[in-house]
């Protein structure tokens, strides 16, 4: 137990700080103390219990789920939107990637998005502009090119994103998927492609939205897919999701397939060496692979929903069980 004496000066030190809002140097130039006994008679006063903190978090918030997430998984970040509705899920994860690229992004980041991602345009959609040009190259990391109807989204997001941030965009001129090596060979050539695909050991910030086996609707409009036969063939070797079209199965391992040489994108590898990878995905059909993209390590930052993410944690803690994760520093 403290003497009294110290007692009362731990009150005046902390009613300074807490009830008045003077900094630690403030203070210890008010009291002639020097600055690191200011920071133990602070630290004493909650020992002390003189001091009680309490954090009142809001409604709709889930600090301790995305603190689970992060240690089941090894995440830098975790970030769970309260919405369980399938109907909304892909707005008010949208909103919540939106504001986390607002207040992460650096000056001259090289950002990596992928195309076909209803999820990524909701996040550009709820975007504000920046108010200073962020001078970031926005580079598109899967082939855009598709059916002249869904081409527009992928050049619209990367386009719009370059927009909000002061950046500007670097298109891939090129499908997601070709027909044939053939075809993909002859692509490769260009020019524009070249320089696109060049750019991507570079990127410093990927989005990514994960897909499950059966491709979304905007996928399979664009185009950008494999036939149903190669989607059954893929399942046989244990595929359940893929990040740009490159396929993982529930253990997070790459799908290996000669499906995977006609892919014109970011490949898995170039994107786990990525500082930040950002998936961005939920919704219960999402699910499996969103866990396989976790296992596997292939993203260390994700933003998805409360049941999503309720459900991730129930599988990771036996998985923590029995191979202790490291959170990256």
């Amino acid at each position: 137990m403290a003497r009294a004496d110290e007692l009362r000066l731990m009150v005046k030190v902390a009613r300074l700080y807490y009830e008045k809002g003077q900094g630690q140097t403030d203070i210890s130039g008010h009291l002639d103390l020097s600055q690191s006994t200011v920071s133990r008679l602070l630290k004493r006063a909650k020992d002390e219990q003189i001091v009680r903190i309490t954090l009142n978090v809001p409604t709709g918030f889930h600090p301790e789920l995305e603190e689970a997430l992060e240690s089941a998984y090894g995440l830098k970040e975790a970030i769970v939107v309260d919405g369980d509705d399938d109907s909304a899920v892909m707005r008010d994860i949208g909103g919540a990637a939106a504001y986390y690229l607002e207040t992460t992004l650096k000056q001259r980041e090289v950002i990596g998005i992928s195309s076909w991602s209803s999820t990524l345009l909701a996040m550009v959609e709820a975007m504000y502009p920046r108010p200073r040009p962020s001078e970031a190259e926005v580079i598109q990391i899967l082939g855009g090119l598709g059916s002249p109807a869904a081409e527009k989204h992928a050049a619209h997001l990367t386009r719009r994103l370059a927009q909000l941030v002061g950046g500007t965009p670097q298109f891939l001129p090129a499908p997601g998927v070709v027909g044939s090596l053939g075809s993909k060979a002859a692509l490769l050539k260009d020019p524009f492609v070249r320089e696109a695909l060049g750019r991507f050991d570079h990127v410093t910030l990927a989005l990514v939205g994960i897909g499950d086996i059966q491709p979304s609707r905007l996928l399979a409009d664009s185009g950008n897919v494999f036939s149903p036969r190669e989607l059954k063939s893929l399942q046989k070797q244990g595929a359940v999701g893929d990040v740009c079209l490159r396929f993982f199965d529930a253990a997070g391992a790459l799908v290996t397939s000669p499906l995977n040489q006609r892919v014109i994108g970011m490949d898995l590898d170039q994107l786990r060496r990525v500082k930040r990878s950002v998936g961005v995905a939920g919704g219960q059909r999402k699910r499996v692979a969103i866990l396989g993209a976790l296992k596997g390590r292939w993203i260390n930052v994700l933003i998805t929903d409360r049941s999503t993410a309720e459900w991730l944690v129930r599988q990771g803690d036996s998985v923590n069980a029995r191979v202790p994760r490291k959170k990256p520093k």
